[in-house]
């Protein structure tokens, strides 16, 4: 059976997931029913750590020539958080979802993955060997055989629908449409949001001369998402909401959005994983579910190539669920908090006016971004690092001085050695970089051991550890 993962969706988690893959040297087949890459999309925002993860893949200047930028604010339940006083990892940024995937596109492209567009996943067999997917494109029905299957297509994914994974449903439904409209006379966009009896309306600055209009309407069933959104839809909702008829101008994009928050029981059956909206679907607040789809593909990639080039510990796969689908249970909870901020109106109105208030809190912003963006896994230890997500500290290295992300480019596992003595990595596998440099205060440790998705894995304040090490080296490198 072929080494060769089929990966369905070429959406950001798939393009990133792909990407992963074929780093390590895994050859990758993307599916995408979508004939064309987009050029529109729902999803604006990238969140300060899921550009760090794509910063250490060597991508921060290519999204940068896309024109990406800070917002001062991003919106929680419809209520502004002020990105101010938080540090870059907290931020959020803005960068139409279409722009970011062409960029992935791109480099996965590089590494030689195939993406193959106009093709649609029908169906798949699987057994102990491998997976047999059936796929239809207009040269008609074929059979790609690999070694795994990772569904990244999305809500409506046929990939868990095949594999008969439930989806489960919280939370109640609600009818969106969105608009992206040019401005007209030099107007400034504004932030802008507002409460009424059946809904909610938003407007989001997306940049200079450019603001998306949003609707929320909970009395209304949703639409399904073939049918085309009209100007006049978007108008008519919010007259409905705010009784005032808006004056519209040229608008360049609408869509439709709506339905409960669903998480996946599982995250993988046998053969076949899922990753991204197929795993877990969100409020649309924030574009939470692009970034976690991110940080499912980074999580993933690693050990699905760790399993088939051989050298994965035992149980190193089933980690992909055990670490992610808790995050994914904490992110639909941060979804159905806001919802819950939100609707009926009539009952919420007291504690959103006090929610509101306590938003002028520093702490109280910074503990809203993290809350569904900072992750740790658990991991055995005390040391404050682990399970952490590396940071981007400046390193003093023989070579001369580089940044953290760069060390992780290669997508292998990094054995920081601050001890001085250059020998902490003796005998390692290739699998595993090791970067001698001078001690660095804000880690506090003399050795890290970091896996490929930046995560720590060890920490050791006085590089004495060495049984602590071949342990952390055994459980996540097999070495």
């Amino acid at each position: 059976m072929s080494n060769t993962v089929v990966v369905a969706g070429a959406g950001p988690t798939g393009l990133v997931l792909a990407a992963e893959l074929a780093r390590a040297g895994v050859p990758v087949v993307v599916l995408d029913k979508r004939t064309e890459q987009p050029e529109q999309s729902q999803g604006m925002a990238i969140h300060g750590r899921s550009l760090q993860v794509l910063r250490q893949r060597g991508l921060g200047d290519r999204l940068a020539e896309e024109g990406i930028w800070a917002w001062p604010r991003t919106p929680f339940a419809f209520l502004w958080l002020d990105l101010a006083a938080v540090t870059e990892l907290d931020h959020t940024f803005a960068l139409p979802q279409w722009r970011t995937e062409r960029v992935l596109a791109e480099h996965a492209a590089g590494l030689g993955v195939d993406i193959r567009r106009g093709h649609t996943v029908t169906g798949f067999e699987q057994d102990a060997d491998g997976v047999r997917v059936t796929v239809e494109s207009a040269g008609g029905r074929h059979t790609i055989e690999g070694a795994y299957l990772v569904g990244c297509d999305g809500v409506d994914s046929t990939v868990r629908s095949l594999a008969g994974i439930e989806f489960d449903a919280e939370g109640f439904g609600y009818a969106g449409v969105l608009g992206d409209v040019k401005l007209v006379d030099g107007a400034n966009a504004q932030f802008d949001s507002g409460m009424f009896a059946t809904g909610i309306f938003g407007a989001l600055p997306l940049q200079p001369g450019m603001i998306r209009l949003m609707t929320i309407e909970f009395e209304r069933e949703p639409d399904g998402d073939d049918v085309p959104v009209t100007v006049d839809e978007l108008r008519a909702s919010i007259e409905r909401l705010s009784g005032k008829v808006p004056e519209i101008g040229e608008v360049t994009y609408l869509a439709r959005f709506g339905g409960p928050t669903r998480l996946a029981r599982d995250y993988r059956s046998g053969r076949v994983l899922l990753a991204g909206d197929a795993a877990h679907t969100l409020f649309i607040s924030g574009s939470q579910g692009m970034n976690a789809g991110i940080h499912d593909a980074v999580n993933l990639g690693w050990k699905l190539a760790a399993t088939i080039n051989g050298w994965a510990p035992e149980g190193l796969l089933d980690t992909y669920h055990a670490e992610r689908r808790p995050v994914g249970r904490r992110v639909c909870d941060h979804a159905r908090a806001q919802m819950a901020l939100i609707h009926p109106q009539d009952r919420v109105a007291p504690l959103r006016e006090l929610f509101g208030e306590l938003l002028a809190f520093d702490e109280v912003n910074k503990h809203l971004l993290q809350a569904a963006t900072v992750t740790t896994y658990p991991m055995e230890g005390t040391h404050p690092l682990l399970g952490t997500m590396i940071p981007d500290v400046t390193l003093e290295t023989p070579r001369g001085t580089v940044e953290m992300a760069s060390t992780l480019r290669s997508g292998k596992g990094v054995l920081l050695d601050l001890t001085g003595t250059g020998t902490v990595g003796d005998g390692l596998p290739e699998r595993i970089e090791v970067v001698e440099a001078k001690p660095v205060a804000e880690l506090d440790a003399a050795v890290v051991l970091i896996r490929p998705d930046g995560h720590v894995a060890f920490a050791d304040p006085e590089g004495t550890d060495a049984e602590g090490l071949r342990a952390a080296l055994a459980t996540w490198f097999g070495a």
